[in-house]
């Protein structure tokens, strides 16, 4: 088994991106699968470009992208992607879609389709934080999701993926306001790799409450 784990590089002024500073800490093999982590730009549309040529290259079995979520506390196991694009800063080529569709002619949204409550489950049982996230947000974490599933629903149909948000570094987190969570990145790392642990092994949903009532 392969798995693709991919991590943006830094944006909005940042000199890292924990997404892919956790993505390298995972080790090469997690449960017998062979992890493959690779890098993409934090820029609309040619993340998925990245994607898609290493999925062309490895021909995984699953792909597991990852994006910070400044602000956010824990590892948070996205749910659903949505086809729309408002970018309240520019990526890092400059581009700022405003109320745009990623893919006119897409389906409104997509389900992640990894097991995210087991991956969840399994975060947490390890004593990290984590919590199912039903909003990807509207920049480039939520476009390379959409076109991800977009990509394997149309052309790589034995194919499963999903998106993971994780939470600033401590070195971002004192930069920023009072209160802004921070975490270390080799605990970032571990979280990702309790999470793909549950892909490996369990490869189905846990049978647990996970919604919000808000």
């Amino acid at each position: 088994m392969k798995i693709l784990v991919t991590g943006f590089d830094p944006f909005d002024r940042e000199k890292l991106n924990p997404a892919y500073e956790a993505v390298k800490l995972l080790p090469a093999k997690i449960c017998g699968a062979e992890i493959i982590k690779k890098e993409i730009p934090t820029v609309f549309a040619k993340c998925a470009d990245v994607v898609e040529k290493a999925i062309e290259k490895h021909n995984p079995d699953y792909v597991i992208c990852v994006g910070q979520a400044g602000g956010r506390s824990c590892i948070s196991v996205e749910k659903v992607a949505i086809n729309f694009a408002e970018a309240r800063i520019p990526d890092n080529e400059g581009n700022q879609p405003l109320d745009k569709a990623i893919i006119p002619d897409g389906p409104a949204a997509y389900f992640s389709t990894l097991p995210v409550k087991a991956m969840v489950e399994n975060v947490r049982s390890h004593g990290i934080p984590s919590h199912l996230s039903y909003s990807a947000g509207t920049f480039v974490c939520n476009d390379v999701m959409y076109r991800l599933l977009y990509l394997l629903a149309e052309k790589y149909h034995h194919i499963k993926g999903g998106f993971i948000h994780v939470p600033y570094t401590l070195s971002q987190a004192a930069a920023k306001s009072d209160g802004t969570a921070g975490w270390d990145e080799k605990t970032i790392a571990k979280g990702l790799e309790y999470a793909i642990e549950a892909v490996v092994k369990q490869k189905e949903n846990s049978d647990i409450a996970l919604g919000t009532i808000h």
